[in-house]
């Protein structure tokens, strides 16, 4: 295997991982604890609020220490992190709090995980970073489906069972990643490291340079606070107060939301190139949000299970070209950093997504709240096609976009 193998192999590790977390934690929070719906955004924003505050900094620390150092210690560090709730379970101390504690422990190690991953994908790349990126997409949604249907079981297996694969899950990866140290592909600078502040500011200077990237970021903190929160926060409490619903409910939903993803990456990966990657961002998310409305506005579970599948499938082209458009105009020496601003734009603006659904479904249901939501997605995608130049924007493969204001 080579280090681009093992590389996607870490991927699925991680994401294996994820999505078994995705459901056990939902699932602890909202069904088996009975959390009130502003708890269950407060839980959910406390898995992504790490990220909001640390992902700038382990981007420039994973420019500077190597991402393939970073990658290995956080996915270490996140492979011990299941064994707080495992011991709290057995001792029969599960509270609200310690959910908390421990999203917050696993919110730090994405923090780390993430920028060092997204740096190191182009040295495994190599000249193919768009199907390397559609590649990575696959492993990551193809086995978040795997965790979502493993975790399924949690109800009848207890989720001790669920966290302790969930860590080994990690472990794997992390063999993996010292799989790809040990084939040396990231090269040494040989020049002087700024300190992380600067590294920092610096990084933040190159996005706001670019008119692409500018769009990308602002695009990504309107997925985080509209999709996102509905994910995670929404589509829970639409599993119980709708739908009355179980574990295998939930892990269903999230199956068939990846399920989709994989399908429209699986055709991607057939098409080839798409030289326009900034039309089928504006496109997809647009339609995504028409769909994600949709959802908001039925009452049949296999109805809704339905649109969820159709807007995974938007989210198979919008995701991974919004990721290529950061990879491709990245420079070598600040690939990290420009992906942590990325990530940041994202994970960042998530918490604010979590309590804005959370607080949204108190007020109007989760139904109201996700038609909310895919409403103002819209709107912004509208309002960013009208007013920038990333509809005309071609993009070929080794070269530069054309940048617009």
């Amino acid at each position: 295997m080579d280090s681009r193998q093992y590389f996607l192999v870490a991927t699925a590790a991680w994401f294996l991982a994820f999505g078994m977390q995705s459901v056990v934690f939902a699932w602890l929070v909202t069904i088996v604890l009975r959390e009130p719906a502003e708890l269950v955004g407060w839980a959910q924003t406390a898995l992504l609020l790490p990220g909001m505050v640390f992902i700038l900094l382990a981007g420039a620390l994973a420019d500077r220490l190597g991402p393939d150092r970073q990658a290995l210690w956080a996915q270490g560090f996140a492979a011990i992190v299941p064994w707080l709730l495992i011991a709290a379970l057995y001792m029969g101390l599960l509270s609200f709090s310690v959910m908390v504690v421990y999203a917050v422990l696993m919110g730090c190690a994405q923090a780390f995980v993430t920028p060092a991953r997204d740096g190191l994908l182009n040295y495994v790349a190599g000249q193919q970073v768009q199907r390397t990126v559609l590649l990575t997409s696959l492993c990551q949604f193809s086995f978040q489906i795997l965790g979502y249907f493993i975790a399924g079981f949690a109800d009848r297996t207890g989720a001790e069972i669920m966290l302790g694969l969930q860590s080994g899950a990690l472990i794997v990866g992390v063999l993996a990643f010292y799989l790809v140290r040990q084939r040396a592909v990231v090269p040494a600078s040989g020049k002087p490291h700024p300190s992380v502040f600067k590294g920092v500011t610096e990084g933040a200077r190159t996005v706001m340079a670019s008119a692409t990237m500018r769009i990308v970021v602002i695009q990504n903190v309107a997925m985080a606070c509209f999709f996102m929160g509905c994910f995670i926060v929404c589509f829970p409490l639409v599993i119980r107060e709708v739908f009355a619903g179980s574990s295998q409910d939930l892990a269903i939903l999230n199956a068939i939301n990846s399920l989709g993803l994989v399908t429209t990456i699986l055709l991607m990966l057939r098409v080839g190139y798409v030289s326009r990657p900034g039309r089928a961002l504006l496109v997809y998310q647009g339609l995504g949000a028409v769909v994600l409305l949709i959802s908001g506005l039925v009452d049949n579970f296999w109805l809704f299970v339905g649109a969820i599948f159709c807007w995974g499938m938007c989210g198979g082209i919008a995701m991974p070209m919004s990721r290529t458009l950061m990879q491709e105009l990245a420079p070598a020496s600040q690939r990290s950093r420009i992906m942590s601003f990325y990530a940041f734009s994202f994970m960042g603006a998530g918490p604010l997504g979590t309590l804005l659904c959370g607080y949204l479904s108190k007020l109007f249901g989760p139904q109201g709240a996700i038609v909310i939501c895919g409403s103002m997605m819209l709107l912004v995608m509208l309002v960013i096609s009208v007013s920038t130049r990333l509809w005309q924007a071609e993009f070929q493969a080794g070269q530069e976009i054309q940048e617009g204001t």
